[in-house]
């Protein structure tokens, strides 16, 4: 079984920051058990100091990321793709298959367009004052009055199985 050592607190740390491997994925690579992870993380201050501080780091490399995505999604972006159509040549390869040869090769820039929802959770989540997702809808009568203020509970009661019985219909 591993010991705790610096090295391995590093190989560690390492691989928390690299990507977003599960506790257990991480032990495996080390060669630990999740129990003796758990254990190093409760007897170890430093090690869980470590452990708390490669996981705020991964998070603002994600974030970092996102941010740069979900710009690219706002604004649009241009993706160039290359087509390459070969033929058999004249030449032979070791096996004795002929050496393919570029007949010819198109290169076309593409244009990615906004992403509508994208533009949707930006506005909805930066400026919640002025951009709302939901539709509200209020429901009164003449003059702004509340439709069912003076309604007695079997009124209601009513009202609400004719609803049901025209939703069902």
């Amino acid at each position: 079984m591993a010991k705790y050592n610096k090295k391995m607190v590093e190989k560690i740390v390492g691989l928390i920051k690299s990507d977003t491997f599960t506790i257990a994925e991480i032990c495996r690579q080390v060669g630990i058990s999740t129990k003796t992870y758990h254990e190093w993380v409760n007897e170890h201050e430093e090690f869980a100091l470590a452990v708390e501080e490669a996981r705020a780091e991964l998070m603002q490399t994600m974030a970092m990321i996102a941010k740069k995505s979900l710009r690219r999604k706002l604004e649009g972006y241009d993706v160039t793709e290359t087509r390459t159509v070969t033929v058999p040549g004249k030449e032979k390869t070791k096996d004795g298959k002929p050496k393919p040869v570029i007949k010819e090769q198109i290169t076309t820039t593409k244009h990615v367009a906004a992403d509508t929802a994208a533009i949707i959770f930006t506005l909805t989540n930066g400026d919640p004052d002025h951009w709302r997702n939901r539709q509200s809808t209020e429901v009164t009568g003449k003059d702004g009055q509340d439709l069912f203020a003076k309604k007695t509970d079997e009124e209601l009661a009513a009202i609400i199985q004719d609803l049901h019985r025209k939703l069902d219909s």
